[in-house]
This record gives C-alpha cells, structure tokens and sequence, in this order.
C-alpha cells in the first residue's frame, strides 16, 4: 500500500519555497521531529529537491524544556535535542534554508538568533494542511507588511480602542518594529507560513483592554465568553476582571510562577485577508496553532511574556486575538472597528 498522503501539499510547498527565493543548487535542511507530520516532511523534501536544491530531511528527539506544554503553542523555546546540540545547531547554520517542521519551533529560543546570524533563513510550518493551502501567501504580502513597519517606525504614539471599552496607548519609542508575511526571503530571515502581520516590541503602555465575547484566547484556542477587562500600567497587567475567562487569566499567571507572565510583549494587527476567523473552532487543539487568529485580517494582538529586548525569557506567553479594535498611529488608523483601513 502506497501513501499518497503527501502529494496534494507538494504544489504549495513548491510554490512556497519559491517565495523563500530558494534556488538551484542551495542547501535545505528539513527540521522534524518524531511528532512531525510525515506527509509535510516528504512535501517540503520533494519540494526542494525539484527545485535544484540539495536537501536533506533531519529528524531530532522530541522534547521540550518548557515547564508546561508547549506543542503547538508558539510559546515553547524548542526542543532539548536542538538546543543542547551543537552539531544539530551547526548543521542548521551551515544550511541556505531550514524549513521547521516542529511542533513548535524556535520562535523564542535565542540559539534561533544565532542560525539566523549565520544567513540560514528559516521558514516555520505548523498548521493543518488546508489552512496552509487557503493562506498561501503572495509576494505583495511583503510590500503590504513593510508599509505597516515603516508607520511603526516612524510613529510616537499607537492608540487602540474598541466599542466594548479597550482603550490603550501605546509608546513606540524603541519598539523595534517586526513583520511577519508567510515566507523567509532574504538571508537571515525568519518567518511563518501561513502568517500576514506587523508587530512591535514596546516597553510602555497603560489604559484598558476589554476582551469582547468572541475574541481568541491563545494557546488554550478558546473564545471568550464573557467580557475581560485588563487594566495596564507601564506595560504591566495590574488587574484583570470579569467572568470565567478572567479567572482563567488570573489562574495561568499565578500559577506560572513567572515575574514576566502579566508584562505585555508584543502588539499589532494582521493583513492575512484569507485567514477564517472560525478556524480556531473547527479543528483539534492539537492539528493547528492558530495564525487564522493571529494573523486575521483587521484583528489586534498582543501578548504577554517574553521580551527579547528587554532580556525578559518567560515561557508564560500568551496572544490574545481581538476583533472589532480600531488601531491608529500618530492619528493614522490602520484599521477601523475590525477592518484594515486600506483594503
């Protein structure tokens, strides 16, 4: 019996590693391990090696550090067997590519920097194929992302508010603007397939968040149900009120025993117009991470915990995904009451 599983991803992979700008005769690593999806490595394998490209598929011991579970949840740092070893580290810093295949990446693990010093780009892949498939991105994604960066930078002031009651400003100073657009193109580069967003680091911020039913909780990929109100100072939660959801929020801090777990770390809005607001409903916890949410066209994330620019490592990262916000910098609304401004 013959498993085909794998050849209806092997055109998107195809055209996604086209987008990293991968070409004949580069070298590719494919990054998975025991808990990886087969039919992904074989497509990303297949993918690369039509494309002219030296490949090899590398499987490494699973296992994370992380004091809590961590698959699938963007706020793991790796896994043990990458970050303890040298030689696996080496071999990915010797690569053109590295397309990541695991449960949860390196997203916040500083050896993650290291590889990408190096020029290897790196290419993260961790949602269920037909999400993949629906927000395969496209080369203006890119163009679109960096106007929202160049706004950041630029900026003093972000303002979000909402009908509900959210209310928060911003400082952008030395926010270190960021983006992500589906696809890693240039060397050194790391991003997220599928993903359209601009995000920023920010130290200061203070007013109210007021979580509205049907907003998404990340990682637990549960919607509110009832009002939350999060009073910020400073960058710092000081007090979270309301129904199931805010003990729920109070409980996960408290219990994370994390002196960053209620400091905000990053904050945006998403681009990615084909994401479904619905996915995060209409899988398993486990088949999906969650970029629909994350990335939602006119949607406000932010999070809380890690924050590399202040050397604050927390494992206690959580994104939380809003609609209905408007968002404005300098005065200048990038989405209005849930929908992106320009288009």
């Amino acid at each position: 019996m013959f498993d085909f599983t794998s050849v209806d991803l092997l055109d998107a992979f195809t055209r996604e590693l086209r987008l990293c700008k991968l070409r004949d005769g580069e070298h590719v690593v494919v990054l998975s391990e025991p808990g990886s999806r087969g039919d992904y490595v074989a497509a990303a394998f297949g993918a690369a090696k039509s494309l002219g490209a030296h490949v090899i598929s590398a499987t490494v011991p699973g296992g994370s550090p992380a004091p809590m579970p961590s698959t699938h949840t963007g706020a793991g740092p790796g896994l043990v067997s990458v970050l303890n070893d040298r030689t696996a580290q080496d071999l990915l810093k010797s690569a053109d590519l590295v397309v990541d295949l695991t449960r949860e990446g390196f997203i916040h693990a500083p050896v993650q920097q290291e590889i990408l010093a190096a020029g290897t780009r790196i290419i993260f892949v961790c949602d269920a194929p037909d999400v993949l498939i629906r927000n395969l991105p496209d080369a203006g994604d890119k163009v679109r992302v960096l106007d929202g960066v160049s706004l950041l930078r630029t900026g003093s002031v972000m303002r979000v508010t909402s009908a509900a009651g959210t209310d928060l400003t911003v400082q952008l100073t030395d926010s270190h603007p960021e983006f992500q657009c589906g696809f890693a193109d240039d060397p050194g580069r790391w991003d997220h397939w599928p993903s359209t967003m601009v995000l920023c680091w920010p130290e200061i911020s203070d007013g109210q968040i007021v979580l509205a039913e049907g907003d998404i909780l990340l990682p637990f990929k549960e919607y509110v149900r009832t009002p939350v109100t999060l009073e910020v100072s400073g960058g710092h939660i000081d007090k979270v009120s309301g129904g199931a959801e805010a003990e729920i929020l109070n409980t996960f801090f408290d219990d994370s025993q994390d002196q960053w777990a209620r400091s905000l770390s990053h904050m945006g809005w998403g681009l990615m117009r084909t994401a479904d607001w619905f996915a995060t409903a209409m899988y398993g916890k486990d088949d999906l991470m969650g970029m629909d949410a994350r990335a939602f066209a006119g949607n406000f994330l932010w999070s809380t915990g890690p924050h590399p620019h202040l050397q604050r490592e927390s494992y206690a990262h959580l994104d939380i995904a809003m609609r209905g916000c408007t968002v404005g910098v300098d005065g200048v609304e990038v989405v209005t009451g849930g929908r992106l401004a320009q288009g």
